[in-house]
């Protein structure tokens, strides 16, 4: 699809509508991972998902996928249903701006697994910008460390670490998975894969929602769905190397909603690490641009 320079204005806006939507929808899986923990979060969020997404599916009569598709739409589905759950998992221990900002090494952990995967080179400059961006990790995790800190906090930086490594595998997953499928397919498959692995677990940890959490659940499916739709459309119309640097507005977004919401204030720490984190990010997406993602795209 060839792109005009004049049409780049709306898609950008509509980009950072669907980043301000999935920040939305993190503020709400933060309260419900608090409230009912993060496995009966992900549970009923993605069952309400499911529902939202089967008619779709149905509506445009997409036939079934070949075995080889379907092996991977699970594959991929039973990696996001740890990958997800290990972040909303440290969301509830760790302020939401500084959970965004460790979230954002995925990309950079994914060119190494694009080399290591599909042999794809990288040069110097992009590990370069992969050390900056590190470093800025670490100057995130030495502020939250420095001073008084809740026994927590610990468990849930190393949550959010390790869910992004994942989703730096998950991205490699997801670059084959285009490939083969449409988004709606991919979307459905997905849901349905982490319905089936969470209700394995059912009866050890299933509860049934409160009442009070039935609106905030359905909240979190449809902003999730919604930032999908928005995200989607808005990268079918313009080049990921424009739309790159929408991303990194999610930032901007968890530290205005965790300060409104939950009384969290970024530290000049977590401030100049994120700078660092998105400038490797950046520097390292003019070699990959189509990999620089934010860790929660594609967690239906």
């Amino acid at each position: 699809m060839g792109i005009r320079q004049g049409s780049v204005a709306v898609p950008f806006a509509v980009a950072c509508c669907g980043i301000a939507t999935f920040a939305g929808m993190d503020v709400l899986m933060k309260d419900l991972s608090i409230d009912i923990g993060a496995y009966n979060a992900m549970l009923w969020r993605t069952g309400i998902a499911l529902l939202f997404i089967l008619p779709l599916f149905l509506a445009r009569r997409i036939p079934w996928p070949a075995r080889h598709v379907l092996k991977l739409h699970v594959w991929r589905g039973l990696v996001t249903s740890v990958m997800a759950f290990l972040f909303f998992w440290g969301l509830a221990r760790v302020p939401l701006a500084e959970a965004i900002a460790l979230s954002f090494i995925a990309p950079l952990i994914a060119l190494y697994l694009a080399a290591m995967i599909l042999r794809e080179h990288i040069n110097q400059r992009a590990i370069i910008a992969s050390l900056v961006g590190f470093a800025g990790a670490l100057v995130v995790i030495s502020g939250q460390l420095s001073g008084d800190y809740s026994a927590e906090l610990v468990p849930g930086i190393t949550a959010i670490l390790v869910s992004a490594v994942m989703y730096a595998y998950n991205l490699i997953l997801q670059r084959q998975q285009a490939l083969i499928a449409g988004p709606i397919e991919i979307a459905l498959f997905q849901s349905g894969t982490l319905v089936l692995v969470y209700l394995l677990f059912a009866p050890f940890f299933a509860v049934p929602p409160p009442v009070d959490s039935v609106p905030a659940l359905t909240g979190a499916a449809l902003l999730s769905l919604t930032s999908i739709l928005l995200l989607s459309w808005a990268y079918a119309r313009a080049e990921a190397k424009v739309l790159v640097p929408v991303e990194y507005t999610a930032f901007i977004w968890a530290a205005l909603f965790g300060w409104l919401v939950f009384e969290e204030m970024p530290t000049l720490a977590t401030l100049f690490g994120t700078a660092l984190i998105v400038t490797g990010c950046l520097v390292a997406a003019r070699q990959h641009p189509e990999d620089v993602e934010h860790v929660e795209t594609t967690a239906v």
